[in-house]
This record gives C-alpha cells, sequence and structure tokens, in this order.
C-alpha cells in the first residue's frame, strides 16, 4: 500500500534574482517578456579551442565600483549575498533586528567558486611550493556559509551539490527545514559563476553551442554557460504570521528522483524525472490539468531536450511549459533557483516568456513550447530539472492569491 505524502506548505515571502538577464528579478522579468538576450564571448574566460563560444555573463554596470575586485573564488558567495539581500528586503525582514533569529540557508552550487584556482594547482602539480593564499580563500567561499556568516542567520546551513539541480534540490530541501521545524524562516535556491574549467569541460563534451542555445528546437546544438543566482525566502506559516509577511506563493510540492542510469546522459524514457514530478504532484495533490505552466529545464543540449519533451508530452499533455535558459544561459546549480524566481514572478504577472530560439518541434517528440510571451492565469506551475548523473527534481508552486 502507498503511502499518503504528507502535504507541504511552506510561504514564500521574497525573491532575489541576478543574472545576465538583469541585476534584479524586475530586470530580468523586463528582458524574458521583451524577448531580449545578449550572450556575449566572455572578456574573463580565456581558451585555446579554434571556436568561441558564447556566454551569458552578468553585465559589469550592476555592481558597485570594486565589488568584484576580490579573490575570484569568493564571486560564487557575492552572487548569493546579493540575492539574499534583494529576497530579505521583498519579504520585509531585517535580520539584523534579530539576532538571535532561527533562520536557514541551504544553497545549490555547481562550481562553487571551487575551480579556480588553476595557478595554484599548475605550480602543485609542477613540484613548486605556491602561497596557500588561494586554499584558504576556497575555504572561506563556500556560498552558503557566506551568506549565513553575512546576515548573521544561526538556522541549519548546508550546501547541495547535485549537479545542475542543485538549485532546486536545495528548495526542496529547505522547505523540508520549515515544515518540520527545524528552522523559522530559510533562505535557499543557487549560486554558481562562469570559470574556465566547466567552459572547456562543456566543450569536450561536444554540448555547447557556438551559436545562441535553441531549447527544444529539432535542430539544437547544445547549451551556452550562464552565471547567477536565484534565492526565494520561505517561511514557517507561524512566522510568516506574526510578523506581519505577505506570502507571494506557496511551495506545495517537491520530488526527487535518480535515474541510476548513466554519468552524463538521462534515462531515455526519462524515469526519475517521471517519478520526481509524480511526488511533487502527489504531494501537492494536484493533477495535470491543474498546472498552469511548467518552466522546463530546457539547456538546449540533443538528449536533455528529448527526454524532457517525452516526460511532458506523454505525462503532462497539453500543458504549457518554456525554457528561460535561452535567456539567462545554462547557470548550472543555480539554474533551479533563478528559474523559482521567475516561475513565481510570472505566476503573479500572469505572464510566461516565450522560448527564444524554437523554430522546429523535436521529431521524436512534437514538443512545442510556448514561443511567445503569453498570458496565462495559474494557480500551479511547475519548475523541474534535469542533472548529471541521473538527478531529477521538481517543485510545485501555488500563488498565493488564490
Amino acid at each position: 500500500m502507498t503511502a499518503t505524502p504528507t502535504p507541504m506548505s511552506a510561504p514564500i515571502t521574497g525573491l532575489g534574482c541576478i543574472c545576465a538577464a538583469g541585476a534584479t528579478l524586475a530586470q530580468t522579468m523586463e528582458s524574458l517578456l521583451g524577448g531580449r538576450r545578449e550572450p556575449v564571448f566572455s572578456d574573463h574566460i580565456q581558451s585555446s579551442h579554434s571556436v568561441r563560444y558564447p556566454v551569458f555573463q552578468l553585465p559589469r554596470p550592476w555592481a558597485p565600483e570594486g565589488y568584484f575586485d576580490r579573490p575570484e573564488s569568493l564571486r560564487c558567495g557575492l552572487l548569493a549575498i546579493e540575492a539574499a539581500r534583494q529576497a530579505l528586503r521583498e519579504a520585509g525582514l531585517d535580520a539584523t533586528d534579530r539576532p538571535s533569529n532561527r533562520i536557514g540557508v541551504c544553497i545549490g552550487t555547481t562550481v562553487g567558486s571551487a575551480m579556480n584556482n588553476e595557478g595554484f594547482y599548475r605550480q602543485f602539480h609542477l613540484g613548486g611550493r605556491p602561497a596557500m593564499a588561494p586554499i584558504r580563500t576556497y575555504l572561506r567561499a563556500n556560498p552558503a556559509e557566506r551568506v549565513a556568516r553575512e546576515f548573521g542567520f544561526t538556522g541549519p546551513c548546508q550546501t547541495i551539490t547535485n549537479a545542475c539541480s542543485s538549485g532546486t534540490v536545495a528548495i526542496g530541501q529547505a522547505a523540508e527545514w520549515i515544515r518540520s521545524g527545524l528552522c523559522d524562516a530559510a533562505l535557499a535556491g543557487g549560486a554558481d559563476m562562469l570559470c574556465r574549467v566547466i567552459y572547456n569541460g562543456f566543450i569536450s563534451l561536444k554540448i555547447s553551442d557556438p551559436q545562441p542555445c535553441r531549447p527544444f528546437d529539432a535542430d539544437r546544438k547544445g547549451l551556452n554557460l550562464g552565471e547567477g543566482a536565484g534565492l526565494v525566502l520561505m517561511e514557517t506559516d507561524d512566522h510568516c504570521r506574526r510578523r506581519g509577511g505577505r506570502p507571494l506563493a506557496h511551495l506545495r510540492g517537491y520530488g526527487n528522483a535518480s535515474d541510476a542510469y548513466h554519468l552524463s546522459a538521462p534515462q531515455p524514457r526519462g524515469t526519475g524525472l517521471r517519478r520526481a514530478i509524480a511526488e511533487a504532484m502527489a504531494q501537492a495533490s494536484i493533477t495535470p490539468a491543474d498546472l498552469g505552466f511548467i518552466n522546463a529545464h530546457g539547456t538546449g543540449t540533443t538528449e536533455n531536450d528529448r527526454v524532457e519533451g517525452r516526460v511532458f508530452t506523454e505525462m503532462l499533455p497539453g500543458t504549457p511549459f518554456v525554457s528561460t535558459k535561452g535567456y539567462t544561459g545554462h547557470t548550472l546549480g543555480a539554474s533551479g533557483g533563478i528559474e523559482a524566481a521567475i516561475t513565481i514572478a510570472s505566476m503573479l504577472s500572469g505572464r510566461v516568456a516565450g522560448n527564444v530560439g524554437f523554430v522546429n518541434p523535436d521529431r521524436e517528440t512534437g514538443a512545442r513550447p510556448i514561443c511567445e510571451t503569453t498570458e496565462i492565469d495559474a494557480r500551479f506551475a511547475m519548475s523541474d530539472s534535469v542533472a548529471f548523473g541521473g538527478n531529477n527534481a521538481a517543485i510545485i508552486f501555488e500563488r498565493a492569491d488564490t
């Protein structure tokens, strides 16, 4: 006999987002809804490849003078801090007034500032004795710990490294903290940065597109990397009520399942993704007909989009879906957090951005994403992630004004 999932109710009172599409969530939504995207050839990633691959890097003007003039290993944490500050500001929660607060931090990341000390490792490999300053900086660069330290949070603190589902898993994990009473509130999502090792690594896997990416298009060639951070602030119902907070949405369902199939390729039938979606929907107590739209993982790679398209057309037929990575790039561990913020903002505005770059549907699945900015009255929406190692996750939100 299958156990009935325990209902999930985590009020979301603040959203923060910084990415190539905008320095704030409002700016990001303006870019998406206006169909604007700006992939560039990076000015700080050097490579010997004969082909240059575009990336979605942060526009320089957004940051205060000197903000990033620090060791590069701290960049990921700085992005997370900025997204956290935005979410706290929107929620009207002043952490400095709560020295004994029980606020947790759960942040997903892939790069996590761990892969940008090439000079140190090269010198060590050649038998040198490099200075330990880069390693000390790295040890202070954990993005969740950076956010907790910045704001003085005393709740649980965890960094999730579950490949590109990390941000989505972090939100689900933090929601479990809220439900179990481990903390009164939690900041959760993802943060990641561009770096040369990752840039070259995806090229070596032959899944980078030398043109702006085309999620779900039949002629897609791969992904474009991006960077940024997206966080949501969740609270217990009691904490939100006592301080007079105003929920924007509620996290109603979370599912997490492994393919147990391949190191980098998704299981062809999407067995893990199907299970993650089914778990999230069962916890939210909804049917496919209740979903207003899906913010898909949609990287633009051949296998990922084919598997997702097949799952959507077979499991959630007729449900509108879109990939926003055509505007943000694939921000790896940050993508689940950024896309969660975009999903909620889309629900609140009643408008979903079109899937940029799509022309022809995949011949195997026939899946057709939303291609123009579309008005949608969605009570429920889902964001899903499909990651290396067969790590699949899905989260379902309910608009708070329903």
